[in-house]
């Protein structure tokens, strides 16, 4: 029979609350600072040691790669708004059945690894001959402007679409009263009205297409260099790194910049006047018909026909329709990926392996970020939320090398480490926990809380009892989606992955750089399981409500 033990003195709760309260912060400020921040900074004194910078910036071939760079990510966000404005229109202004699986089938593409983007491609230019003879998009800048309109289409019809739906038609109704016709209206009363929405979802694919990498090393080839495939050469290929480095410093600069330029139009959308709660009308007259047949015929086409062909190549060989690709993933024989000493089956281990790993960590790091943003001193949260979420807003390549440079040496030497991957997926995919679970914590009633409290409840105990329940479907989103990322994730793997552990973005990449079809059809293979466990998670997140999607 044991002795009860004495109960704590109030001294004592304190001391653990406190320590409690320290570690909260410490768990997010810690590994921020380990795998984001110092790497950052030591590649930043890899780049200010001797005349690298200088070097780098006096060159003319470096504004060569910066004027590609701009401007291909310029004519990606014209084509991608134009292309997929009339698929927002239709989503935002029609209540049709099937509305809401089509929003989230619209959303699949963007959360699609960009090496299988880029592979559907390649299948769409094989299938239709577009790769060679009279029409030749091999590694030309027509491949990379349109598989960027399919990875961002969703950016456009989300944010512009979502807008449209809560935007008062009034002005414009008194605008056809008063004898306006339709295109006059939409173009001196409506468009106007949505350019806070407009911009901010320009300045996002903006960013997202200056910071490609899959679909660029692909479909661009080495004539098309941006600044995300120089780091990357540089770093893994010529091994210079001090050059890598320097341009991964005009990168950053060039970034923070579009973020900074985000920020500002966001804040101009949530502040904007005239809207209400989303409202959409039946489809009844044949002109409405018609524009929402175009705009879901402009989906299906985009979305649609690459990733159906892609399905169609991994199922196709010369003597027609097999499953032999397929069943040649266990690696039997000379399927085997030769390169990277394994089979492609067990890059799809290595996958949810890393993915489930990241995401545990992303969680644990998300959850003790948001509470501390939410309830933490008005400094510390403010710091700690510009500290979470500025990764967001890095290339998944700058992330990858400042790890690669940064970690390599005593006292915190991870090479070869396969441990090294999950972080790497969980630094990308933490700030999108930290954006689900935040706007639901700063949601919940105070008063609430405040009763809890009265009732005696612990602070550790509001938190457990309280704010972790109701954030519960909050974070289920944001896991479901650091799961997706890092399932997808090859910017910042390519540095990191240990050889005999591929992910299946990797493999798909070193299938892709061998010749014959077996390989071809592998990737192709390996590339229909990426999409339908990224539309999986899709699915749960979408299942969750539309408003954990939109937060993120």
């Amino acid at each position: 029979m044991g002795r009860d033990r004495p109960p704590l003195s109030g001294r004592g709760r304190e001391a653990i609350a406190l320590a409690g309260r320290a570690l909260i912060v410490a768990v997010p400020v810690a590994f921020l600072g380990l795998m984001f921040w110092y790497p950052l900074a030591v590649i930043g004194a890899e780049a200010f040691d001797g005349n690298a910078v200088v070097d780098v910036w006096t060159d003319r071939i470096t504004w060569d790669v910066v004027w590609f760079t701009t401007w291909q990510a310029g004519a990606s966000t014209a084509l991608t708004l134009l292309i997929a404005f009339p698929t927002a229109a239709a989503l935002a202004k029609f209540e049709f059945r099937g509305r809401r699986a089509v929003t989230a089938a619209v959303t699949v593409p963007f959360v699609l690894p960009s090496v299988v983007v880029a592979t559907a491609f390649l299948a769409l230019f094989d299938r239709f001959s577009l790769d060679g003879g009279s029409i030749d998009l091999r590694q030309s800048v027509w491949a990379v402007l349109i598989a960027h309109v399919f990875f961002e289409f969703a950016i456009v019809v989300r944010t512009v679409g979502g807008y449209w739906a809560q935007l008062d038609e009034r002005p414009a109704e008194a605008a056809r009263t008063l004898g306006a016709g339709p295109v006059r209206t939409f173009a001196q009363v409506t468009l106007p009205r949505l350019m806070p929405a407009v911009a901010s979802a320009a300045a996002l694919v903006f960013l997202f297409t200056f910071t490609s990498f899959g679909i660029i090393l692909i479909l661009g080839g080495p004539r098309r260099a941006t600044l995300d495939t120089e780091i990357w050469r540089f770093a893994t290929q010529r091994l210079e790194f001090d050059v890598a480095a320097a341009l991964t410093v005009v990168q950053l600069v060039t970034v923070l910049g579009v973020v900074v330029l985000n920020a500002h139009l966001s804040r101009r959308t949530g502040n904007a006047g005239g809207l209400r709660a989303e409202h959409r009308r039946p489809v009844r007259s044949r002109r409405q018909r018609v524009s929402l047949a175009g705009g879901l015929g402009t989906a299906a086409v985009v979305l649609g026909v690459p990733l159906a062909v892609l399905a169609e190549r991994s199922v196709r060989t010369r003597d027609g329709f097999s499953l032999s690709y397929w069943r040649s993933l266990g690696g039997a024989g000379d399927t085997r990926i030769r390169a990277l000493f394994v089979a492609p089956v067990d890059a799809i281990v290595n996958s949810l392996t890393f993915a489930a790993v990241a995401t545990l960590i992303a969680l644990v790091v998300g959850t003790a970020a948001s509470l501390v943003i939410v309830h933490g001193r008005h400094l510390v949260s403010r710091l700690l939320e510009v500290a979470v979420l500025v990764p967001l807003g890095t290339s998944a390549v700058a992330v990858g090398f400042g790890i690669l440079v940064g970690l390599d040496t005593p006292p915190v030497d991870l090479r070869s480490r396969w441990i090294l991957v999950p972080l790497a997926h969980a630094v990308i995919g933490t700030p999108f926990v930290v954006r689900s679970v935040v706007p639901v914590l700063r949601g919940i009633d105070r008063h609430v809380r405040e009763a809890a409290v009265v009732l005696g409840a612990a602070p550790g105990t509001v938190r457990r009892e309280i704010d972790l329940p109701m954030a519960a479907r909050a974070l289920t989103a944001g896991a479901a989606f650091t799961f997706a990322i890092s399932l997808g994730e090859f910017g910042a793997t390519s540095f990191v992955v240990r050889a005999d552990r591929p992910t299946v973005p990797v493999a798909i990449f070193e299938l892709l750089g061998r010749p014959g079809e077996a390989a071809f059809g592998q990737a192709m293979a390996l590339s229909v399981i990426l999409v339908a466990m990224t539309g999986a998670a899709v699915w749960l997140i979408d299942r969750l409500g539309p408003g954990e999607l939109r937060a993120i």
